[in-house]
């Protein structure tokens, strides 16, 4: 029978047959089991197109790119094997070694074995001998005693050794150094990766299971679609995975990539004139982003830093360094799921990464399409809530209200420091700072209850963090009890905004004769300018109970204006409330 004929009897399933002008396929990959021949078949369908899965005579199962003509196929085995795109030893195949198709999942169990022909009539002449079709030889597949394997192992390179312990550290079985001796850490994780493929774990890879390994970290690599990237505006060249991602746009200091085809991947370029001090600059900046979660490992060095995001959601790395007078890096961020895959990209990026002239620049046309919740286009991390306090000691110990803090996953004190919650009680918090502070100053509570009429200042975070130092309201002291006759509240006559809550009530010796509360007055519309205080005795008594004793003001003689808000600015704290 010849070539055509035999072609032509190729039929699926469904009804359908490869036409005889398309019988050459390019064979990529052997796999021995079903669910990683249809994983690596995901894998390179999410970078390449005509992806198809055939199960072997053998058993095992072949993933190839097709069918195609011989030219088409000679064509697109040089131009990605010479891509890198799939393995050296791809090679081309016709239909012979091919029966079920089990990829693209949904489209027909294809068998492409020959099938037997209906039988034409009997006919009195002599028949024409019909040629046995030629099936090409499959590839070598060694079955090497550990003699053998040692032997053929022998006659790798260095670098080709160097290229097995890659391929095994990608897969999670190697954690040791590259360097292409085969010592007792190498046996030790070949023998583990013989064990998880169903191999005898002798330790030494035979030539069969070294081409197999090789095999499947080449698929890995070619379904991320890795390849070099030559960012000219920005002076970078580096490897990325192109496959996953698309070019989105310019934002100072980014080159923005948007994930491709919904693989869940983004990445950044780091580009902007600068030194070490920018640099670090950059490292406080980033860690204000969504996109680099708060867990994580952070490490800083003389002229570089790693920030590691680790989320429910989404993690991140993003490396950044200083060279030649500018400032140069990447974030990439992918799904948690992805982490094992995108540990071995981020090497990569940050091996190829070269750092060329040239560099973004700031474009303040754009000016008017930042928001304090954006930098250059991506979303800055805020808290749920924010509200006002002031340090009550010389350690740093804040006092706000109960409410600013009720429910918070994580407590922030000046958008910076971390915080605990060390007591609450009448509406109040005492928060407890992680680290050491030393605060500029701290409040100094009234003696006496304050004169009606008098004039009072409250300085408190207005515009919850907008503006990065404290406003100073000024009102006046209208009542010293509540309007329903409370004795721990003072009223004043004052316009303060939510954000204020919480912070100190100066008299103007500088005393902080109460901190500024919200005081629930239910189905009462009051005027704005009605608020309320609570009186520095009930917080003395607070902290007193909480281990603190709170200092007294002795000053008596009014102070400037000016004075009052240095005095003011320098006690008074954003608390931020993080879900």
């Amino acid at each position: 029978m010849s070539r055509s004929i035999f072609a032509a009897l190729f039929l699926t399933a469904s009804g359908v047959a490869f036409s005889a002008a398309a019988q050459s396929w390019v064979q990529v990959e052997a796999l021995p089991d079903l669910r990683t021949a249809e994983e690596r078949a995901r894998a390179y369908s999410s970078a390449l197109k005509d992806v198809n899965g055939f199960r072997l005579r053998s058993g095992w199962y072949a993933l190839t790119l097709g069918p195609y003509s011989d030219a088409e196929a000679q064509s697109k085995l040089r131009e990605l094997r010479g891509a890198g795109i799939i393995p050296r030893d791809s090679y081309i195949s016709d239909n012979g070694p091919y029966r079920q198709r089990f990829w693209p999942i949904g489209a027909g169990a294809t068998n492409i074995a020959p099938v037997t022909p209906v039988q034409p009539a009997p006919d009195t002449t002599a028949p024409e001998a019909t040629p046995t079709p030629v099936v090409p030889a499959a590839p070598v597949d060694l079955d090497e005693t550990p003699r053998e394997a040692r032997a053929s192992e022998a006659l790798l390179s260095r670098d080709q050794k160097k290229e097995l312990q890659v391929a095994m550290q990608w897969f999670g079985f190697y954690n040791s150094a590259i360097d292409g001796s085969f010592g007792r850490g190498t046996r030790g994780s070949m023998a583990e990766w013989q064990k998880n493929n169903g191999y005898d774990a002798t330790g030494i890879l035979t030539t069969k299971q070294r081409k197999m390994l090789m095999d499947n970290y080449n698929g890995a690599l070619a379904a991320l679609g890795l390849g070099q990237v030559k960012e000219v505006k920005a002076g970078i060249e580096i490897t990325m995975p192109i496959g996953l991602v698309e070019f989105d746009k310019y934002e100072y200091p980014f080159v923005q990539y948007r994930e491709k085809d919904s693989s869940g991947i983004e990445a950044l370029l780091i580009s902007q004139p600068g030194d070490e001090n920018t640099l670090f600059g950059l490292y406080e900046i980033m860690q204000t982003l969504e996109i680099v979660p708060l867990e994580g490992e952070r490490s800083k060095g003389r002229r570089s830093f790693t920030l590691t995001g680790q989320g429910d959601d989404i993690h991140s790395y993003t490396y950044a360094r200083a060279e030649g007078g500018y400032v140069k890096g990447f974030t990439l961020v992918y799904p948690p799921a992805k982490a094992a895959d995108m540990a071995r990209v981020i090497e990569i990026m940050q091996d190829s990464m070269v750092v060329t002239e040239g560099t973004l620049t700031p474009d303040l046309s754009d000016a008017a399409a930042q928001g304090v919740d954006l930098l250059s286009g991506l979303d800055v991390r805020k808290p749920a809530l924010s509200r006002s306090g002031f340090y009550v000691d010389g350690r740093g110990h804040v006092l706000t209200t109960a409410e600013a803090v009720a429910s918070c996953g994580r407590i922030t004190l000046d958008d910076t420091y971390e915080a605990t919650v060390k007591a609450t009680g009448n509406g109040l918090a005492l928060l407890e700072p992680s680290t050491s502070l030393v605060p500029l100053n701290y409040a100094r509570l009234a003696t006496s209850v304050g004169r009606l009429r008098a004039p009072v200042a409250v300085a408190g975070y207005s515009y919850e963090g907008a503006l990065d130092a404290p406003t100073l309201t000024y009102g006046t002291l209208e009542d010293l009890k509540g309007l329903g006759g409370e004795a721990e509240l003072s009223r004043l006559d004052l316009d303060a905004l939510p954000g204020d809550v919480g912070g100190p009530v100066l008299d103007m010796t500088g005393a902080v004769s109460g901190m500024l509360v919200d005081h629930d007055l239910t189905g009462k519309a009051l005027p704005s300018a009605v608020r309320f205080s609570l009186k520095a005795s009930e917080l003395a008594t607070f902290l007193s109970e909480n281990g603190i004793t709170a200092a007294a003001s002795e000053d008596t003689a009014q102070l400037d204006a000016e004075d009052i808000v240095v005095l003011g600015t320098d006690m008074t704290v954003l608390v931020g409330c993080w879900e």
